[in-house]
């Protein structure tokens, strides 16, 4: 089970009932998401927990939580993370519930995100997978007293999960 914080931008896309956020039960936590006006529409989820990056088509926009898992998948196999382990964190996500964000530094990071993919997006081409590994290797500011970047983050939870 995991909550799926939208910004507003999102959820009138969506048109989701919103519930009070849970706890997640995942390693990689809870995650927020907005939606980047590119052709075709494309949406940015970013873990809790390790400002991890996941870029997916948006549409359709009401099946987003549903394919999300099968996405966040192909992003963890590209940044070596062992089959097991995502099958572990694909199997916790089976149950989600939509809330409004609630995490300002994780809002932050959706921002920067967002900007910083609509720069690369001309190099690396409209391969969202190469995109959101690259947008992982990036500094981030909530995670300078720790691994410093995403993909750094994502070794860490990880490899204290197993």
């Amino acid at each position: 089970m995991f909550t799926l914080h939208c910004t507003q931008k999102l959820r009138d896309r969506i048109k989701a009932d919103l519930a009070p956020p849970e706890p997640s039960d995942t390693l990689l936590g809870n995650w927020y998401a907005t939606v980047l006006f590119w052709k075709p529409q494309v949406a940015l989820l970013v873990s809790e927990n390790t400002l991890l990056p996941v870029l997916m088509p948006l549409a359709p926009a009401a099946t987003l939580a549903r394919r999300f898992p099968t996405q966040l998948a192909l992003v963890l196999k590209a940044h070596g993370v062992g089959t097991d382990a995502i099958a572990q964190e694909i199997w916790r996500m089976a149950e989600v519930a939509y809330a409004k964000t609630a995490n300002r530094s994780v809002v932050g990071m959706l921002n920067e995100f967002s900007f910083l993919a609509d720069c690369w997006r001309p190099r690396f081409g409209e391969d969202l997978v190469v995109l959101s590994q690259r947008l992982a290797e990036t500094p981030c500011g909530p995670l300078r007293k720790g691994p410093i970047s995403p993909d750094r983050a994502l070794w860490e939870v990880m490899n204290a999960g197993a």
